[in-house]
């Protein structure tokens, strides 16, 4: 595997530091309401930030802005590398899109599209199968796995590239405890290889399991951030305090 990491490695292992990602002032506007409102947040190298709160608070809105998906209507997006769209950054949807090709395939073709080698492609290719549990299903069409599998699958394709920074939209909102539990190991994993997490979820356990740190949102608001510890003990305002009694935001 030697050989392809320093291919990975020449290709976008060298590139500047994209991080921290700064978001200043961001507002998306809708028909004269404001989904995102004036959102300021620091993302830093080597966390994982969980964007928490009730649904309809712009969670998933901040993270495709972020991304690069959508535009904010005021406000920037300010990456440490002065790139308006790095290519060390990834985002895997709640929903992912696969291609109609095998497992194999669609692990490829991110790699094929850096225009890696061949050689190097198949053997990193070899290396993702093993290391996520993917190698029994190589050859079977993406698009007949089931719900947890995919989503493993577009997880593992995103690790291929080894992002600096990756965001994940919900990545367990419709799967079971046993598949949930998968892609939470995938997730904490992927610290190990120095890559930044931030995810949405409204799922409280998932993210005190998860969170390093935590931005709760409300009504397109970031409300709180901070160490995900001091929020659980101790959070500051009446929104987070009855999102965490399980009351009804509003």
């Amino acid at each position: 595997m030697k050989h392809a990491r320093d291919i990975l490695a020449s290709k976008h292992g060298g590139a500047p530091a994209a991080l921290p990602l700064r978001i200043e002032n961001v507002s998306v506007i809708r028909s004269g309401q404001a989904l995102l409102d004036g959102v300021d947040l620091t993302v830093p190298a080597g966390r994982r930030l969980v964007v928490l709160g009730p649904n309809g608070a712009g969670k998933s809105l901040l993270l495709r802005v972020c991304h690069g998906l959508i535009a904010p209507d005021r406000g920037r997006i300010i990456w440490a590398c002065g790139t308006p769209r790095p290519d060390t950054q990834a985002m895997v949807l709640q929903r992912p899109v696969l291609l109609r090709r095998s497992v194999a395939a669609n692990l490829d073709y991110p790699l094929a599209l850096r225009r890696l080698p061949k050689d190097a492609r198949r053997e990193i290719v070899a290396a993702t199968l093993s290391r996520f549990g993917l190698a029994a299903m190589a050859e079977r069409p993406a698009r007949l796995l089931s719900g947890g599998e995919q989503q493993r699958l577009a997880l593992a394709r995103a690790w291929t590239l080894r992002p600096q920074i990756l965001f994940l939209d919900e990545p367990s909102s419709a799967l079971d405890p046993s598949a949930t539990r998968v892609i939470e190991e995938m997730i904490a994993s992927f610290s190990d290889d120095g890559i930044t997490v931030v995810m949405t979820t409204h799922h409280l356990g998932q993210a005190r399991r998860l969170a390093d740190d935590i931005a709760f949102m409300n009504r397109g608001r970031l409300i709180e951030h901070g160490p995900a510890p001091d929020f659980f003990a101790g959070p500051q305002s009446a929104e987070a305090r009855a999102f965490l009694a399980g009351e009804l935001v509003w």
